[in-house]
């Protein structure tokens, strides 16, 4: 498939279909159909000290305690019906246990173990579930090194969308997304599609180096991204409010408490997804992120958007710089034993190194004039 970025490029170029090359070294499509995936529905992390997150969750972000023992506190936003979004649980090394997708019915979990076992990853499945409130689920360590879950049991509780008694001015309402860091992203993509993921944004350079993709379930712009980095790691997992005021409040909160360190980038809005971000971090570092107004794409003919990485506004709209630590910094992620996996290098273009220009330093886009007040002109 020809590349859609060319020199002449001044604007994100729109496609009928992926337009991100397809990897020589891609992992084998499965014979096997693959899970019926309608969402991604919780994240498992394990943090260092359960009672400062625990205070960071809940007291900070305003989180709903659905059920909590001595090593793990389990956390629901505010339109959720499902036992929980996130999975606080004690251990010795901040990572990420989890990534974990509702499917649509109870036999999508036989064709996941299925489709994994084609691929020679290992899977394993309990009946009982892994975590309080999740019934029969298969947890698998993907061909990417990523540990992902499938669940169709749940246990429901109580909606708390018509609580208004409850919200608070930065209420977070759903889980939104996961972002994973991984070396060759045109290789992520590949198996993605082949589990029924589909691309709605992505970022390339006219050389054809794809630098992230963001992949959908749910109708939405993604229900996790692909960032090209050293991984398998955790980018970030991000919680939607309903309004930008939201996020506004929540920069409010930190600073009132002054907590104004743990806030990482923004708020800001995003060019890829044209959603209201917010990125801060966790006591243990895990990255946050609260996001709001993305757009609609349910249809089967969605347009694929694709951002040349010299376009200063992909990344923010405004132009404004992105942090050195938004690239280089992420989380851990664990195998079915419960080990640190492995990093892997990138060996493909960084988009640290080729964009300090592109981040809000100066601009880069062809044809812009370079603007003094910008720090790279400036030095």
């Amino acid at each position: 498939m020809s590349n859609p970025i060319t020199p002449s490029s001044a604007e994100p170029v729109v496609t009928a279909t992926d337009p991100i090359p397809v990897p020589v070294n891609r992992i084998p499509t499965p014979a096997t159909t693959p899970p019926d995936i309608l969402r991604c529905a919780y994240m498992e992390i394990v943090v260092t000290d359960l009672a400062a997150s625990r205070k960071f969750y809940v007291d900070v972000l305003d989180l709903v305690v659905t059920e909590e023992d001595e090593t793990t506190v389990y956390l629901r936003s505010f339109e959720e019906f499902i036992h929980h979004n996130l999975v606080l649980r004690q251990g010795p090394v901040a990572a990420v246990a989890a990534f974990s997708y509702r499917v649509r019915s109870p036999e999508d979990l036989d064709r996941a173990v299925a489709f994994y076992t084609e691929l020679g990853c290992r899977v394993e499945r309990r009946a009982e579930g892994y975590v309080k409130g999740i019934g029969d689920s298969v947890r698998v360590e993907d061909p990417l090194g990523f540990p992902y879950e499938f669940f169709y049991d749940v246990e429901h509780v109580e909606r708390l969308a018509w609580r208004y008694d409850l919200y608070t001015p930065g209420a977070l309402v759903r889980l939104d997304h996961f972002n994973q860091v991984t070396p060759d992203v045109p290789r992520a993509v590949a198996y993605m599609e082949d589990l029924g993921f589909r691309v709605t944004e992505d970022i390339q350079d006219e050389a054809g180096t794809t630098y992230a993709a963001w992949m959908r379930r749910k109708p939405t712009v993604h229900d996790t991204a692909m960032t090209g980095g050293d991984g398998p790691r955790m980018h970030h997992v991000a919680f939607a409010t309903h309004e930008k005021h939201n996020i506004i409040a929540i920069c409010d909160k930190l600073g009132a408490l002054r907590m104004s360190d743990v806030i990482e980038r923004g708020p800001g809005r995003h060019g890829v997804s044209n959603a209201f971000y917010l990125y801060i971090r966790d006591p243990d570092g895990h990255r946050i992120e609260i996001y709001t107004q993305d757009y609609y794409t349910g249809d089967p003919d969605n347009p694929v958007v694709t951002w040349d990485v010299h376009d200063n506004q992909r990344r923010d709209w405004w132009g404004n710089a992105v942090v050195p630590s938004w690239y280089t910094d992420a989380s851990l992620v664990l195998d079915l034993d419960g080990e640190p996996k492995p990093v892997v290098s990138r060996t493909d273009d960084s988009e640290l190194e080729v964009t300090i220009g592109a981040d809000g330093f100066s601009y880069t886009r062809k044809g812009d004039e370079a603007q003094g007040f910008k720090l790279g002109n400036t030095l």
